[in-house]
């Protein structure tokens, strides 16, 4: 389990790419050499490496059909890649997009590259993944101030000494760390406490654990296109116990013909886990062997907060079923959302809105409408619609929307988009529903064991959240997404 490079990519679509850091490992490349044999690709020069990952991502020479990199039978079903190179197809580099950034880690193979290992047997692809997240997190609330993120970044080797030293991924949360060496602490003195415990706590023993599930979906309302959704979620704990390493058990369950959970990648701290968990693969059609819970997690918790586990799921029917339909009548757009909520979905929420942008066009200069139920408000640059459907959905679960649109002259100010040109639209859906899960999937609070003295205070939460919900206008081109593809920006 250890990481023979990793780089944090900068891509700006007009001015290319740039190194913002990256870390090599030569004791862990030395390794490689011995494990991969004659198999072994080095790692290229950071500019080498940056132009090869950018070419095999899209984000350049998109235009240009390039038959090893989009062939039909070369379709990605995860976020990692084979990078081509002067030395080689380097594999397996493990890389995604948030906010404008690209994190990306290459993880030590501990055997022949040829034939390829099935990804599940490559140990330092989740150490990776759980480290890349960990440096999101950290840089994640700098992304609005320059200066700021360029000094988290420059604290960044610091940190990884800390984090991953010589390689090795210790502790992924990098919030947590000190970028001053003078800070760091001494080495504990208890042998069987683990390095990701920095400090030991003292007092009654707490443990806080929310499931987030966020749903993502692209819906068309056409017959020859079919609408995607996919479910994530991540396992949060905090666990405020004493001792230098104690022994903690949690188990996730599903409810009777729940859709099981897949794609799991669990926390370095996790000790032991049954195999049959992490075999099940949304890449792959679901069958009655498919191993549906209960989801067992004994581990020794770090001191602060951590994502005790990732997963997906393959729900049947997304939380709210959408219709949007723009035309043009002369000089204006006539437009008609209809939004069903599925009975089977908590009619509970925290917020629900629609956002309806308009892009390409002039400031709103008249809007007739009519709802059924919330009410409709207009930015104040008067390039979108908001309707507040508000907490709860009327008791036929279904709103909908009617109105006219006309537009005044565009100016600089306001928006453009390179997809929504001509009629090409979307309504895109932000809602929270509290102490909810779509896959149903909970934390038995009785379930938890503790092996601490003292009866410990155990809280479980639970949420859905909305990600990336569009309803695209059934009256115009739209753009297509592959399932894989879909699956594969889960990170983001």
């Amino acid at each position: 389990m250890a990481l023979r490079a990793l780089w944090l990519l900068r891509h700006d679509p007009r001015g290319g790419g740039a190194v913002l850091f990256s870390r090599r490992y030569p004791t862990v490349e030395i390794r490689a050499e011995t494990f991969n044999g004659s198999t072994h690709v080095p790692v290229p020069s950071d500019s080498a490496f940056l132009k090869a990952l950018l070419f095999e991502l899209r984000l350049v020479d998109d235009h240009i059909f390039v038959e090893h990199r989009d062939t039909c039978t070369r379709i990605n079903r995860s976020s990692v890649y084979s990078v081509r190179t002067e030395g080689g197809d380097l594999w397996p580099v493990l890389a995604f997009q948030k906010s404008g950034l690209i994190y990306a880690c290459l993880p030590l193979v501990e055997e022949t590259l040829e034939p390829r290992p099935p990804l599940l047997t490559v140990s330092g692809l989740s150490q990776g993944l759980a480290l890349l997240l960990g440096i999101v997190d950290y840089i994640s609330p700098s992304r609005k101030n320059e200066a700021e993120m360029s000094a988290k970044i420059g604290q960044l080797r610091n940190l990884l000494i800390q984090a991953c030293p010589l390689g090795t991924p210790l502790n992924t949360n990098i919030r947590s760390l000190n970028s001053s060496f003078d800070d760091i602490q001494e080495m504990p003195t208890d042998e069987n406490q683990p390095a990701w415990r920095s400090n030991t706590y003292k007092g009654k023993p707490q443990v806080n654990v929310c499931i987030t599930e966020k749903v993502k979906c692209m819906q068309y309302d056409k017959r020859d296109v079919v609408d995607m959704w996919q479910v994530y979620g991540a396992v949060n704990c905090k666990c405020d116990i004493e001792g230098s390493a104690p022994n903690v058990t949690l188990s996730l369950n599903l409810p009777t013909n729940g859709p099981p959970l897949q794609d799991i990648v669990v926390h370095h701290c996790v000790t032991s886990v049954d195999p049959a968990m992490l075999m099940s693969s949304s890449a792959e059609p679901l069958d009655d062997s498919v191993y549906n819970g209960p989801y067992k997690f004994p581990f020794i918790p770090p001191s602060d907060s951590f994502n005790l586990c990732y997963y997906t799921s393959q729900v049947p029917v997304p939380p709210i079923l959408g219709c949007y339909q723009l035309i043009e009548e002369g000089s204006q757009l006539k437009i008609t959302v209809n939004l069903k909520l599925h009975e089977s979905i908590k009619n509970s929420f925290e917020y629900c809105e629609a956002r309806l942008p308009f892009f390409n066009r002039g400031p709103i200069a008249q809007l007739e409408y009519k709802v059924s139920y919330g009410q409709l408000d207009l930015s104040r640059e008067k390039s979108l619609l908001v309707w507040v459907i508000g907490q709860k959905f009327p008791k036929s679960l279904e709103v909908s929307l009617a109105g006219t649109v006309s537009f005044g002259t565009a100016g600089k100010e306001h928006p453009t988009d390179y997809v929504c040109t001509g009629n090409t639209a979307y309504v895109k859906l932000y809602f929270r529903i509290p102490d909810f899960t779509l896959t149903g999937c909970y934390v038995d609070q009785h379930s938890i064991q503790i092996f601490v003295p003292g009866k410990p205070k155990i809280t479980a939460s639970r949420e859905l959240i909305s990600s990336e919900y569009y309803i695209w206008n059934s009256k115009a081109p739209a753009p297509m997404v592959y399932k894989t593809l879909f699956d594969s920006s889960a990170c983001e």
